[in-house]
């Protein structure tokens, strides 16, 4: 998993293992910066490396590999901010939850709150999350799910990420386990051939 500040995405999915409502373990935690999810991952006994900058795609593979998902697995981002190089030997197995209704309201600095900003600003009716897998573009990519409400007159850039935010909890693990179960399988093909990435 990818963090780059609280880390509340993390433990949400660490609590959602220990339930049983998702069978994947949790073997790396990358961070962007030295942070709060950091912390979450240290404390949890998982290997947590701190990265500042961006990833080269082959230092990335590297890492990856000798976290033993070489042969399978997921990387998941829980509010990475940073952009990926994603190898070719992990394309369409990199996954990420954006908090607006792709393909509205995405793309570079268009994160936490500039989103939700932005939603209002336009005067949308409606917002949400949005789980896709990832291309190496800020938030583009096959979409998987996604998870709506609606935007109530007058909210606040802040309720509505809180409102958001609770959908995400849902939808997530939820879009996660279904990965783990291969129910997306169509989607991780589409997504390896967009790049040349199957082997």
């Amino acid at each position: 998993m990818f963090v780059s500040g609280s880390g509340r995405t993390l433990g949400h999915l660490l609590e959602s293992i220990s339930a049983g409502e998702v069978s994947g373990e949790v073997v790396l935690v990358a961070a962007s910066r030295e942070c709060r999810g950091a912390g979450i991952g240290r404390d949890a006994g998982i290997e947590t490396v701190v990265h500042d900058g961006r990833w080269e795609a082959e230092s990335l593979e590297d890492v990856l590999d000798g976290a033993g998902l070489g042969d399978g697995g997921w990387v998941i981002l829980a509010g990475y901010t940073t952009l990926l190089a994603i190898p070719d030997s992990y394309a369409g197995r990199v996954v990420n939850i954006h908090p607006a209704l792709l393909p509205l309201h995405g793309g570079e600095g268009m994160y936490g709150r500039h989103v939700h900003r932005a939603v209002l600003d336009a005067g949308d009716t409606e917002s949400g999350c949005t789980v896709h897998l990832c291309d190496g573009v800020y938030d583009r990519g096959e979409v998987l799910a996604q998870a709506r409400c609606r935007v109530e007159a007058g909210v606040t850039p802040e309720s509505l990420a809180a409102r958001v935010f609770g959908l995400e909890l849902d939808l997530y693990p939820r879009v996660i386990e279904g990965l783990i179960r291969g129910e997306y399988d169509e989607a991780v093909v589409r997504a390896q051939a967009a790049v040349g990435g199957v082997r």
